[in-house]
């Protein structure tokens, strides 16, 4: 289990993952969400044949005569049709969206009519189209209109309110547990003694666990005490634990012996990789899952995108990822060692190829630098030097 491949180490821990259970939510409750059953239309949509265009609704027929003159019979508003009949003759003011009576196949846009008091003046009809929206022209009653698995966007939740769902079916959103632990560690707005720093590594894995699904459950942050370590989470009813520092192998590490206290099984020891070769893995006797990422925030955030983001998604039922593209280099790299290398990069677009970047400076303590970066190149094990112009994989992160 010690210094596995990084994608090794990725199938091991979604072996341990399974999809959380559905729920059903109300749709300002959904967006982000992914669909644990389908969407289906109860109805057609549009529901009736619709104006497309503000103008005239009337039967192609009466319009043979140039100029035609027509009687208008009253209107047709959405939300308010016309009752009657139109017959021969006659039209129906229609506005766009209102439904077309039964009488009419055609809408003349209101351009190309002249009103003269209940009369309505048009030219013979000219290649424009009816101007209606067929009944069922967007969907049909009975269409799934959405899958299972499906992720709510914006657009995808105005579909679902456009078959009147009200209410979806959703599945769960993992709760995680964030604990970073460490001496050195103090809060933003609190006052740092010299041997101190702010912790900065909790609010940016919350952030990318809200922004992936799932619900974080900051904790404060604990003291380099197993015992204390322990008694943080023992009691969590969370279905992960996020542990960010103490994963290292020095008399102040002290995460592992807290969560052996808790009945922990090892899955994944340490990774070669670089940064980040100390995250681990394992279940608690509970079977809570248990992620141990490194302390230096970048690092931590480096394996988040690698196996967090992966674990979160298929909790979720989605694709686990990650995501690569393909980039070309600007700047040529030296060879690597044995450890596979993710580093911080930027992206430009040139003449439709993306080429990116990499921050001269990869020191994983550097947090100005991931707060620059658009990416993450990957230079596998054991690669020989890089020239400009080579292709590498990335990860993008996903930046606002």
């Amino acid at each position: 289990m010690k210094n596995l491949a990084a994608q090794e180490a990725r199938q091991r821990i979604l072996a341990k993952a399974s999809i959380m259970d559905p729920e059903t939510v109300s749709q300002s409750q959904a967006y982000g969400r992914v669909l644990a059953e389908p969407v289906v239309a109860q109805r057609d949509q549009p529901p009736f044949r619709a104006s497309a265009m503000d103008g005239y609704a009337l039967r192609a027929a009466d319009a043979l005569d140039n100029p035609a003159k027509l009687r208008v019979m009253g209107e047709s508003a959405a939300g308010m049709a016309f009752k009657g009949a139109v017959l021969p003759g006659q039209a129906v003011r229609i506005f766009t969206g209102a439904p077309v009576p039964d009488d009419c196949d055609h809408v003349v846009i209101q351009e190309n009519v002249q009103r003269d008091g209940d009369m309505a003046l048009l030219g013979p009809l000219t290649g424009q189209g009816a101007n209606i929206r067929a009944q069922g022209g967007d969907f049909q009653s009975g269409a799934v209109l959405l899958e299972t698995g499906a992720r709510l966007d914006a657009w995808r939740l105005s579909l679902a309110a456009s078959a009147g769902t009200s209410s979806l079916t959703v599945i769960q959103m993992p709760r995680v547990a964030v604990l970073s632990t460490g001496n050195e560690l103090v809060e933003p707005g609190q006052i740092p003694s010299l041997d101190q720093i702010y912790n900065s590594g909790s609010p940016a894995v919350c952030a990318l666990l809200d922004s992936w699904g799932a619900k974080a459950i900051r904790l404060h942050s604990a003291v380099d005490d197993a015992d204390a370590i322990a008694a943080s989470v023992r009691d969590l009813d969370v279905d992960l634990i996020v542990t960010l520092g103490g994963a290292s192998v020095g008399d102040h590490d002290l995460v592992k012996p807290a969560m052996v206290k808790l009945g922990l099984e090892l899955s994944v020891e340490t990774i070669a990789l670089r940064p980040g070769k100390p995250t681990w893995f394992g279940t608690l006797g509970d079977g809570r899952l248990v992620l141990g990422l490194p302390g230096n925030p970048a690092s931590a955030l480096v394996c988040a995108e690698l196996f967090l983001r992966p674990l979160v998604n298929a909790m979720l039922g989605l694709d686990p990822g990650p995501a690569m593209e393909q980039a070309q280099l600007a700047t040529p790299l030296p060879s690597n060692g044995p450890r596979e290398h993710w580093m911080r990069a930027k992206l430009e677009n040139r003449l439709g190829m993306i080429v990116a970047t990499p921050f001269r400076d990869q020191d994983s303590s550097l947090i100005s630098v991931f707060a620059k970066a658009d990416a993450l190149i990957c230079q596998p094990a054991q690669c020989g030097g890089l020239e400009v112009g080579s292709l590498v994989q990335i990860l993008r992160l996903n930046r606002l």
